[in-house]
């Protein structure tokens, strides 16, 4: 089988002669061998993990994603985050350390937002005063 998987940016994995593939949906985990049946599935945030020809099992992490298989031996995952790796305790320090960098990102892009909106606010309250002469404030 032809293992592919893919985020919008990048090829993160494609080989050749797969003997099995095992990932995870809303109904839980399931494997795929060759010669299986065309199947189409959304997955959950999870790892996929594959046993290649040589015995050699490698795993992926996923967020998400489309799982699909065509004509029997072409599995096909498209997600929008993807991390792959050999061992699977090294790859879970991986994913939770790029985890907690987007949090961090997204609590700082937050504080950003909100300090720009106050700002905004401010600005408004300090133009619609009372005593601002204008047409707004104050005597007209």
């Amino acid at each position: 089988m032809r293992l592919l998987i893919t985020t919008p940016t990048a090829v993160v994995v494609d080989e050749q002669y797969v003997v099995a593939v095992r990932a995870e949906d809303e109904s839980g985990g399931f494997g795929i061998l060759n010669n299986h049946a065309d199947f189409l599935t959304a997955l959950t945030v999870s790892v996929v993990s594959w046993h290649k020809a040589d015995d050699r099992q490698r795993f992926c992490a996923v967020r998400h994603g489309v799982f699909s298989v065509t004509h029997g031996n072409e599995v096909a995952i498209a997600t929008r985050e993807a991390i792959a790796g050999d061992d699977l305790a090294r790859l879970e320090h991986v994913v939770l350390a790029q985890f907690r960098e987007a949090l961090e990102a997204e609590r700082t892009t937050r504080t950003g937002s909100l300090r720009l909106q106050l700002q905004a606010i401010r600005q408004i309250v300090r133009y619609l005063r009372p005593e601002r002469p204008g047409p707004f404030g104050g005597e007209r």
